[in-house]
């Protein structure tokens, strides 16, 4: 039986321990447990068929990751696990610009030549636009992706992480240490104990270069700050199933059962260090941004503020393999704003290369060596 330790336990690591533990390798799952993860903070919209991103690479594995999610929610319900935070709820790509409305279903129609899982595409005017989501301001009208889905992070990482314990997987948390032996890492200390294994897999987000450097090797993980706003929508009924969100601006909406809404997200780059702090200039920017895509959430009750830092790798592109220069060890990282996307698909194709199994897509275009640079120990 193979022994793999997983570092990091967001929606990456979890996932890929989660495919481990079910192919029947011994896992060991660590996580530090800080405050900050991306997953806590991430939004969750699985609808990566409208993006206007010109990265081919990108694009590829977003839509795989989006094809992925039906099959790994079934399995999950077959161990039990019915509260994954997932559901095909659609989206509404909205605009006040007739054409580009147009432009959109036009996008969205070549895109699901390749991709019919994108299901059903349907231009809404107004009326039928604020039926979906009677919260929304007036003069939008939009694209309705029927395929499309929302997932709640945290849920579907809790949920992944007691199927893996289920496969036999043990969970522990520390800051774990690289041990090695020339160029092999063989395992990790985690305070006084050590914990041998045939591969270690690195999935520690932002937090991932100051796991490597004393390996000599930088990893180029740069991190990017996000609130985000959750908010209780008491005058909704039925909010379960109203469909996401997507405006022409950075910003986005979603509604979850119990008449929950999720308005975000900063995106801060010039952030020192792990700044956790919810600061007041970005609940400004997420609320007006909020209220002018909505103004009746004015009328919701503030629950609770989330903090996340989303790592990016140069290019905007994720990375994922053998890291260079070093057996034993593999990583992926830099799944930015897409990382609930393309988290579960990427930690089943991690468990491949643990597993010494050739990976569902070709991650050439993913090669870690794109975001690291080797010193002289």
């Amino acid at each position: 039986m193979k022994k793999v330790i997983v570092i990091g336990a967001g929606i990456l690591g979890a996932s890929t321990a989660y495919h481990l533990a079910k192919s029947g390798a011994e896992i060991l799952l660590i996580d530090r447990n800080d405050e900050g993860q991306a997953t806590d903070a991430a939004a969750g919209i699985i609808c990566p068929w409208l993006s206007q991103r010109r990265n081919q690479d990108w694009y590829q594995l977003a839509k795989a990751g989006a094809r992925y999610y039906p099959q790994l929610i079934a399995e999950l319900e077959q161990d039990g696990e019915t509260e994954t935070g997932y559901a095909q709820t659609g989206a509404l790509s909205i605009h006040k610009d007739q054409d580009k409305i147009s432009k959109m279903a036009e996008r969205a129609k070549l895109r699901r030549e390749d991709a019919p899982e994108i299901g059903a595409i349907t231009c809404l005017n107004e009326k039928e636009t604020r039926e979906r989501f009677p919260l929304l301001g007036e003069g939008y009208s939009s694209v309705h992706i029927s395929g499309a889905a929302r997932v709640d992070g945290r849920a579907l990482r809790d949920a992944l992480i007691r199927s893996a314990q289920r496969h036999g997987a043990r969970l522990i948390e520390g800051e774990a240490e690289l041990l090695y032996e020339g160029e092999q890492v063989n395992g990790v200390q985690v305070q006084t104990e050590r914990y041998m294994a045939d591969m270690v897999v690195v999935c520690a987000g932002a937090w991932a270069n100051e796991m490597m450097e004393p390996l000599g090797v930088h990893f180029k993980v740069h991190y990017q700050k996000a609130q985000i706003v959750h908010l209780r929508a008491t005058n909704q009924e039925n909010t379960s199933q109203w469909p996401v969100i997507m405006p022409p601006s950075d910003q986005y909406l979603l509604a979850f059962a119990d008449q929950k809404m999720v308005v975000g997200a900063t995106h801060e780059n010039d952030v020192e260090g792990y700044d956790t702090r919810i600061t007041a200039g970005g609940m400004q920017e997420v609320l007006n941004k909020g209220l002018e895509l909505a103004p009746d959430l004015a009328n919701c009750t503030l629950d609770e503020v989330r903090v996340g830092f989303r790592p990016f790798t140069p290019g905007f592109l994720p990375v994922m393999g053998q890291v260079p220069g070093w057996s034993g060890l593999i990583t992926a990282n830099g799944l930015g704003a897409s990382g609930l996307t393309m988290g579960p698909y990427i930690g089943g194709q991690l468990a491949r290369l643990a597993l010494d199994l050739e990976p569902e897509i070709n991650i050439e275009a993913y090669n870690v060596s794109k975001a690291i640079e080797m010193s002289v120990q």
